[in-house]
C-alpha cells in the first residue's frame, strides 16, 4: 500500500488531533485531567489507525483499522460534547472540533465503501 500521508483523509485526521490536543491541553481544572487525556488519547487513535491500517498487506486489514478510526471518532465526539457541557472547552472551539470529527467520519465512511467496492486506486480519499 502507498505512502499514509498521500491520504487526504490521514490529513485531515492529523488536523483534527492537533488542533483537538490544542483544546484539550487548554483544560485545567485537576478534576478534569482524565477527560483532557481521553480527548487526547481518541484524536491522535483516528490517524493513527489510519496509519496502521495502511501498511497492512490487505485491503481487509485496512479496512478493520479504519473502522477502529471511525470507533475512535464517535468516542472523541462524545468526550467534546461533555467537554462543552461542563464548561472545559468552548462551545465555539468544541463546535469547529465536531465539523472536523464529522468531516473524517464521511470520509472514513467513503474510503470503507471504495474498500468494499474493490476499488483499485485510494491515494486521493
Amino acid at each position: 500500500m502507498s505512502d499514509f500521508k498521500q491520504l487526504v483523509v490521514w490529513q485531515k485526521a492529523h488536523e483534527l488531533a492537533l488542533r483537538a490536543h490544542r483544546a484539550a491541553s487548554a483544560i485545567r481544572k485537576a478534576h478534569d485531567v482524565s477527560l483532557r487525556s481521553q480527548i487526547i488519547r481518541c484524536a491522535f487513535s483516528i490517524p493513527a489507525n489510519i496509519v496502521e491500517g495502511r501498511r497492512q498487506e490487505s485491503e481487509k486489514e485496512f479496512a478493520r483499522f479504519l473502522k477502529i478510526a471511525l470507533n475512535s471518532g464517535v468516542e472523541l465526539e462524545y468526550h467534546l460534547i461533555i467537554a462543552r457541557d461542563i464548561h472545559s472547552i468552548s462551545p465555539e472551539e468544541v463546535a469547529a472540533l465536531l465539523d472536523q470529527v464529522i468531516e473524517v467520519r464521511r470520509m472514513l465512511h467513503g474510503l470503507l465503501k471504495k474498500l468494499r467496492m474493490g476499488a483499485a486506486s485510494l491515494s486521493t480519499q
